[in-house]
Parts: structure tokens; C-alpha cells; sequence
């Protein structure tokens, strides 16, 4: 029986002769397939939003005083701390702790980590690879085949074996290159996701706290209606008491007390639920922020002035918009990595180790063994499956280009709703105060003319609850106010600061010690806009 053969080197090629094929390879890589990804498609945008073109159109009319009275953009800071406008020390916390410790936005850092590694993966694809091994086998061949004996013994001879081998395979037309310009492409786009959350995050902070100090301002409200209509009641039963009122007046009293009591329920959980939306957005418990936020405070005031910049930063500023960007450089690259299939894979193996029969003279020059070369490998009929992958390359591309510009126009499109939401109701809520002021003045001259004896006490009634009304309306109306301010920052892509690196929130950043340049306005003892200052282009 003969012993196991160590393993020789398969290729006569001297070393030098695979060097240089494997240089000039290395040569030919300069070549890469696939198209250059160009930047993202021209989109047309407006020099000025619409909205605001109107409104300034129609400034010097006396039904309009909501006029753009200058023109300015917003600087980084005043975008990226947008909601210490409201000049609230409650809502800066709220938002500084949610960004600390939301779950959304460490599901969003955690996918950018995820981002980051699937890059290093296809980074790691253009160098060379080396496994290094070793084993030990008992071997006997089998004396039927008339070589089992030459072993001699009992037939059977041992084989040690230590080496290493290695591969290459030499990026001739780029496919990974392409691989890598996908992968950091989606690295960028996972850091635009993570800034998308952070812009979503301060504005749903922000609406929902404006929500629940509208909300306890609506309570106190209800409660004042509700002791003035106890007051009315007790009035109307003496009244009855002494003949000078009909019972019905009792009853109709006693039904509007009941009316506005009725109220009260549907209030309280509305505080109840904007406070353990807050509690979950900052990563907390439900019920962590209701003694927190239990004391009643006024709802957070615009300031005089709004600057909204000019649409086209819209594209700079908005991170859905940039994450949209990066997802056509991603898919143009693909197409490149799906081309480089159609051409030859050009790969350099090599091997190096020790064999032999005893473990004594297994580190043994005599016992080396080696073996390098190059290799092809080309797929030259796979019934056209490398062609359809480009195509579909291709239709991905083209549908990430359609994404985009939708965005774009998306984009647009909710900037100018919140810039007409917020205008338009501005001008309810001064209506509203006009409508209660003069509601207030009839219900003086309803109660006079019913003690006079001259009026009906339905009219005092109606009167009462239209004040009521008025006063809820006019509180619902400043909480739309400010939660469509919020919604317009939020549109104009505010909550981050386009230069702070990668992964940065605004409260990490060394620009949140200091505060934004727009005007701030004191809650609750101002307007929510003053006229003719509404909105600044």
C-alpha cells in the first residue's frame, strides 16, 4: 500500500509570471462599469412660496394684515432650536429629555450602526482573503486496489497537515466598487433617517405639550362656566322662590349647568392622554409626567415674527428630502454592481503549508508545499438572468428618482398648508375675540332686561352659553395657532442643524448654548401675532 501523496503545487507557473499577471490585473481595474452617479434630478422650484406671495400681494388691503413685511432666511440655529421661540422652560426639557431617550431615535442610531457595518462588509469584499488551517487524518488504502500493502504494517500511515490559503479576486470593472459607493450611500441615507426622526420627534414633543396646556386652559374654562352657571341657577331659584321667575327658567338653568358639567370628562382625558404620549415619547412610563406636568400653565405663544427662508432650501434643510437623494445614489450604483455581472471575475489564489507522514518532520522544509496562480471565471449563458438583474437595477433607479421629486413636491405642498393654516387661524381667533367681546356685551343687556322684567330668560341662557362657547373656541383657536407654527417648522425641516457631524441631535451639539435670534414673546401676555407680522419670507 502506498502512502497519501502530500499536495504539489498544480500550476508550473513560475512565481514571478503570477505576480506580474496578477499586476496587470490590478492595472486593468481602473475600469468601472455602470453609469456615474450624477447628482440628484433638477426639480423646479418656486423662488417664494405662495402662500406668502398672496398674503404680501394683498398686504395693504384692511381685510388682510397678515403681510410679508421683509425677507430673510433662517439661519441653522434658529431651524435647528426652533421650539425655544416659545421661550418655555417645560417644553426645552421635555424636548432635551426625549432626545436622550426616545426609543424611536435609538432604533434610528442603531439601524445607522447597522448601516455602518454592512458597509464595512462590502469594503471589506476588495481585499484579499486567507484561511489558515490544520488537521491530522488516519489514513489506509484499501489492499483490493493493490496499494493498500505498500503502506506496509497493518496499511494504514498518518497525515499531518498545516498551511494557508488565500484569494483575490481583483475588482476588474468595479463591481465592488459600485458595491461600496451603494453601501455608503445607504450609510447616508440611515443617518438622514435618524435626523428625519429627530425632526418628527420635537415637533409631535412640541404639539402634543401645546395640546395638553390647551387642553388644562379649556378645564379652567369649563370650570368658570360651570360656577357661573351655578351662580345663574341659584339666581333663577330664588328668583322662582320669591314669584318673581317661572320654574321653567329653573329647569332650563339646571340643564345648561348639567350641559357644561358634561364637558368636563372628555377634558380631562384629553390632558391625560396628550400627558402619557409625552411620558412615551420621552422613553419613559405612561404616567411618569402627570405630577410634572399636573400644574397649569399658559399655552406656548408664537413669536411676533416667523422667517420661513426660500423654497430651494427646502431641498438642503429636510432630511426625508436628502434621505430620498441618497437613495438614487444608492440604487445608480446597483446598476453598476448588476452590469459588472455581464464581464469575467478575475480572481489570484494562492496556498502555503507543511505536510507530512510524522509529526517530527512536519516543520520541515522538505515538507513545504505552495501553489499560486490567477483564475477566471465567466458565466457566459445564464439565459439572460444578469441582464433582467439590470433592467430591474434600472427600474429601481428610475423609481427612486420618482420618489424623490414626489417628495420634493410633497414637501412643498405641506409647507404651504401650515403657512395658510397658520395665517387663516390667526384671523379665526381675532374673530373669535371680536365675537366674544361682543357676546359678553349681549349677555350684559340680556341680564338687565330679564331683572328688569322686560326680557325672557331664554335670551340670557342663549347669551351665557354663547360666551361659553366664544371662550372654548378662542382657547381651541390658540392651541391650532401654535400646534400650526409647530407644524410649519416641522415642514421646513427644523430639529437639526444641517453642519453638526453625523449622528448629532441639536442637544448635542455646542451650538444649543446658545439661543435662536427670533423675537420671543412671553406666554400668555401677548398675541399670538401681531398685525401686519404674521410671517416673514
Amino acid at each position: 500500500m502506498t502512502k497519501p501523496r502530500p499536495f504539489r503545487a498544480f500550476s508550473s507557473m513560475p512565481i514571478s509570471t503570477g505576480i506580474a499577471t496578477a499586476a496587470t490585473l490590478t492595472l486593468l481595474g481602473g475600469c468601472t462599469v455602470g453609469p456615474d452617479y450624477a447628482g440628484p434630478p433638477a426639480v423646479r422650484t418656486p423662488d417664494a412660496f405662495s402662500s406668502l406671495r398672496e398674503v404680501a400681494g394683498r398686504g395693504g388691503q384692511t381685510d388682510n394684515p397678515y403681510a410679508a413685511t421683509g425677507a430673510r432666511e433662517l439661519t441653522a440655529d434658529e431651524l435647528a432650536l426652533w421650539w425655544k421661540v416659545f421661550n418655555d422652560p417645560a417644553l426645552d426639557s421635555l424636548v432635551a429629555r426625549a432626545l436622550r431617550g426616545n426609543l424611536d431615535l435609538r432604533l434610528a442610531q442603531a439601524r445607522v450602526r447597522e448601516a455602518r457595518a454592512l458597509r464595512g462588509i462590502e469594503r471589506s469584499n476588495a481585499f484579499p482573503r486567507a484561511n489558515a488551517g490544520a488537521g491530522y487524518s488516519r489514513f489506509r488504502g484499501s489492499d483490493n486496489l493493490g496499494r493498500g500493502a505498500e503502506s506496509g504494517g497493518n496499511g494504514a500511515s498518518n497525515l499531518f497537515d498545516i498551511g494557508l490559503d488565500a484569494s483575490w479576486e481583483i475588482d476588474v470593472f468595479g463591481g465592488v466598487r459600485r458595491a461600496v459607493q451603494a453601501a455608503d450611500a445607504d450609510l447616508d441615507a440611515a443617518y438622514e433617517a435618524r435626523r428625519d426622526v429627530v425632526v418628527t420627534l420635537v415637533a409631535e414633543v412640541a404639539r402634543n405639550y401645546a395640546e395638553l396646556r390647551g387642553a388644562q386652559r379649556r378645564v379652567e374654562v369649563t370650570l368658570q362656566a360651570v360656577q357661573a352657571q351655578r351662580d345663574t341657577l341659584e339666581l333663577t331659584r330664588s328668583l322662582s322662590a320669591a314669584g318673581l321667575a317661572a320654574e321653567l327658567a329653573v329647569e332650563q338653568s339646571a340643564a345648561q349647568l348639567a350641559s357644561r358639567e358634561a364637558a368636563l370628562p372628555r377634558l380631562h382625558v384629553s390632558v391625560r392622554e396628550a400627558s402619557h404620549r409625552l411620558a412615551v415619547l420621552l422613553g419613559e412610563e405612561p404616567g411618569a409626567l402627570l405630577d410634572e406636568l399636573a400644574p397649569h400653565q399658559a399655552i406656548p405663544t408664537p413669536p411676533a415674527e416667523v422667517p420661513v427662508g426660500i423654497p430651494s432650501e427646502l431641498l438642503r434643510r429636510r432630511p426625508d428630502i436628502r434621505q430620498a437623494e441618497r437613495a438614487i445614489a444608492a440604487a445608480s450604483a446597483r446598476v453598476g454592481v448588476a452590469t459588472a455581472d455581464l464581464f469575467p471575475k478575475f480572481s489570484l489564489t494562492g496556498a502555503f503549508g507543511f505536510q507530512s507522514d510524522d509529526a517530527g518532520s512536519l516543520i520541515d522544509m522538505n515538507s513545504r508545499y505552495y501553489s499560486i496562480g490567477p483564475a477566471v471565471r465567466w458565466n457566459i449563458f445564464d439565459a439572460g438572468s444578469v441582464r433582467q438583474r439590470i433592467a430591474a437595477a434600472n427600474a429601481r433607479e428610475e423609481a427612486a428618482i420618482i420618489a424623490y421629486e414626489q417628495g420634493v413636491y410633497l414637501a412643498f405642498e405641506e409647507v404651504e398648508n401650515s403657512i395658510v393654516r397658520f395665517i387663516q387661524e390667526q384671523q379665526r381667533r381675532r374673530s373669535l375675540e371680536s365675537a366674544a367681546t361682543a357676546s359678553r356685551r349681549a349677555l350684559a343687556l340680556a341680564t338687565d332686561r330679564y331683572r328688569s322684567g322686560i326680557g325672557d330668560f331664554l335670551e340670557v341662557l342663549d347669551a351665557q352659553r354663547a360666551v361659553y362657547a366664544f371662550d372654548d373656541e378662542i382657547v381651541q383657536s390658540q392651541t391650532a395657532v401654535t400646534t400650526s407654527l409647530i407644524s410649519l417648522y416641522k415642514a421646513l425641516g427644523g430639529g437639526w442643524n444641517p453642519s453638526i457631524a453625523n449622528g448629532d441631535t441639536p442637544a448635542e451639539s455646542p451650538s444649543t448654548d446658545a439661543p435662536p435670534t427670533l423675537p420671543d414673546a412671553s406666554p400668555g401676555t401677548a398675541p399670538a401675532v401681531a398685525a401686519g407680522d404674521a410671517l416673514k419670507t
